[in-house]
Parts: C-alpha cells; sequence; structure tokens
C-alpha cells in the first residue's frame, strides 16, 4: 500500500461528527482558529480575525491534520513534566499541513508545498547541535506544541529551517504520523538493523506500528511484536510482524543462540524496558524509546553485564531521523494510515483528548482536523 496513495482508514469512527467535520472543513472562513489549553482541564476555541503573519525566517502553515498522543493527554491532565510544558499553550506536534505564506528571508517558492515539520526549537549554536546531535540541545528546552503555539489550530507558525516537504501527491493525513515515525526512525538509526536479524518490538502502540512497519522493510528473519492488546497484536501482524504475543509469552530462551538481535522498546510501560533486556540475546542490541511509566522497573545491571548488551535510548527524533522517516513514507515503505480510528474538528477537542489514554483497547491515533 502506498503512502501516497492511502485513502480514509478503514475503521474510521467520525460517526456523527463526519457531518459536523465536513461543514467546518468545506466551508470558507475568514481569521484563524485555535485550541488554547489554559490550564490543566481548561480550553477555550480562540478566534483570531486575521491569521498570524510569520516573521524573518518563518513560515506560516495551512494545518490540514493534527495527531494526539499521550504527551498531549499530559498536558490536558497536568502531568506532564515540570520544564516540559508551558501554559497557557496550543497543543499540537504531530502535524501535516501547506505552507500558506512565507517570512523574510524565506524561499518564497515554499507557498504551496505539502509539508511536515520538526518540533524541537534546538538553538544550532551549542555543542551537541553542532555536533548534529539537535534532540540534546542545551538551551532551555522549547518544542512546537509545548513550550510554543502548537498544530491544533488552523495556522501553525514556525522556522522554516524545521519544515521536510512531502511530494505534491502526498497523503496529508497519513503524514501526520510523520512525527511519532521519526522518532522510531531515530531508534532504528540507533539500533542498526540487518537483513536476517531476529527483532522484537515491545508495544504495539503508534510507535510500535510505525517500528513494525520500517522493520519489516530491513527484511529480517523474524519479528515479533508484544503488547497486551488483541487489536494492536492483529494490525502488527496485517503490518509485517511474523509473530505476536503477550508479556510474558515471549521469552528469550536458553543457550547461547537464544533470543533477539535487536530488541525496540516503545511501550512506556512500567516492566517494558526490562522485559526488552530480558529478550535481547547475548551481545544482542536494545533501544528504549518509550518514556517509562512512574514505579518503572530498573534495569538489572548483573543482566546487562554478563549478557553484554547495548543499551540506547532515543528521546524525539534529530534531522537525519526525519530525513529518513520522509523518505520512507514518500517511497511507500511507510503507511500510517491503518493506525488511525478517530478523525474529529477542532470543536471536538475535549472528546478527542479524553479518548487518547482512555484505555480503550479499539482506540488508535486519534486526529484533530481543521
Amino acid at each position: 500500500m502506498s503512502a501516497r496513495a492511502a485513502g480514509p482508514p478503514a475503521g474510521d469512527r467520525t460517526g456523527d461528527r463526519a457531518g459536523d467535520h465536513a461543514g467546518d472543513h468545506g466551508a470558507a472562513r475568514t481569521g484563524s482558529r485555535s485550541v488554547l489549553v489554559e490550564r490543566p482541564g481548561r480550553h477555550r476555541l480562540l478566534t483570531r480575525p486575521e491569521p498570524p503573519e510569520p516573521g524573518p525566517g518563518e513560515v506560516r502553515v495551512a494545518v490540514h491534520t493534527a495527531g494526539i498522543c499521550a504527551s498531549d493527554r499530559e498536558i490536558w491532565d497536568g502531568t506532564r513534566a515540570e520544564g516540559f510544558v508551558r501554559y497557557p499553550v496550543v497543543p499540537g506536534h504531530e502535524w501535516s499541513g501547506t505552507v500558506e505564506a512565507t517570512g523574510p528571508g524565506v524561499d518564497p517558492a515554499l507557498t504551496g508545498r505539502k509539508t511536515v515539520g520538526e518540533g524541537f526549537r534546538n538553538c544550532q549554536s551549542c555543542d551537541r547541535c553542532r555536533s548534529g546531535e539537535t534532540t540534546l540541545c542545551s538551551a532551555p528546552y522549547q518544542e512546537t506544541g509545548f513550550t510554543r503555539p502548537g498544530a491544533f489550530a488552523d495556522h501553525l507558525i514556525l522556522p522554516a529551517r524545521l519544515l521536510h516537504p512531502l511530494p505534491d501527491d502526498a497523503d496529508l493525513t497519513s503524514a501526520a504520523l510523520l512525527e511519532p515515525a521519526a522518532v522510531v526512525a531515530a531508534a532504528l538509526l540507533t539500533g542498526k538493523p540487518v537483513p536476517g536479524d531476529r527483532i522484537a518490538v515491545v508495544g504495539a502502540g503508534t510507535l510500535g506500528l510505525l517500528a513494525v512497519q520500517l522493520l519489516t522493510a530491513s527484511s529480517p528473519s523474524e519479528l515479533l511484536a508484544v503488547d497486551p492488546r488483541e487489536r494492536p497484536r492483529r494490525l502488527a501482524a496485517e503490518l509485517g510482524a511474523t509473530r505476536t504475543a503477550v508479556p510474558g509469552e515471549a521469552a528469550a530462551g536458553s543457550g547461547p543462540a537464544a533470543g533477539y538481535d535487536l530488541v525496540v522498546e516503545t511501550a512506556g510501560a512500567r516492566s517494558s524496558a526490562a522485559d526488552a533486556c530480558a529478550l535481547a540475546r547475548r551481545g544482542g542490541r536494545v533501544v528504549l524509546a518509550g518514556i517509562a511509566a512512574p514505579g518503572a522497573t530498573g534495569l538489572d545491571p548483573g543482566l546487562l553485564t554478563l549478557r553484554q548488551l547495548s543499551v540506547a535510548t532515543v528521546f524525539g527524533a534529530p534531522s537525519a531521523a526525519w530525513s529518513y522517516a520522509v523518505r520512507a513514507f514518500a517511497a511507500g515503505l511507510l503507511a500510517p494510515g491503518p493506525l488511525v480510528t478517530h478523525r474529529l474538528p477542532l470543536t471536538g477537542f475535549e472528546t478527542a483528548v479524553t479518548l487518547v489514554g482512555s484505555g480503550d483497547p479499539e482506540v488508535g491515533k486519534v486526529l484533530l482536523q481543521p
């Protein structure tokens, strides 16, 4: 299935909201709306008479689709770690859209281009940025949708240097999932899968299912997806996993050749990091991409040492990972559409954020579409 040809996802659960969304999207509008979370549990829909103007080096993007993830739910619940959100805030760090206007110093040829864009506002001048490790920027944390206005809006302003333009025929609904796909790409660039590897993915949420798609393209000899929920396991098998299991069923086995060459952890559950290490073979590679839940089980240093495991972590995605994800999407190797279960208008923000993290196993990726 080509990512560029993907249509509306199967099982789309817009329901009665479909009519509302059609009117919302199709009617001529002036001004610019945005969802402002004033403080945890309180939001309002703002309307400006005119769209914001981009400044020097900036572009204005007409938002097509914005994804909601667990981090946005943390903003709503007030549980995001101190320093990683600034209220009031317009959330939305997973998005796709079209460049509508360019500011001074920006190539006007970008106008009209379909695009996605990085969220981290790195300083470009510290040692980590200069070495290409932009997600480790030593300047104070700044990110679209957390400390800067995000994409739960009709329009988004951001530096042009953060854009990753898409092919003209790109499906913008699917493209909104390229932000989590870039995080997965960062994990794979770190884990370095090679053809013939035995690979396990712990967690089959959005990150895990995107990992299954990208890892399938690396021709593993076995690709295991581990998740307690039946629907994500079924979808993982459809997307390329050769075997699925619930936590506790999967085991590294015994003997010197047992275990997986590469284990990618995306769940962020209390025991998933420890579970990932337990699945790795002796000398294997483990990449932790999930943000650990409070009270997470610690890693066993004896296990790490005796098995000589290489354990790495990723947080966010540098530009190289974004480029990887966008290339895979443009080539049809990454088709995120089947992950989407709900699409709502901006006015359905509270319903959408309630769905995320509700625990309903039938809820996959939830999108807002201005």
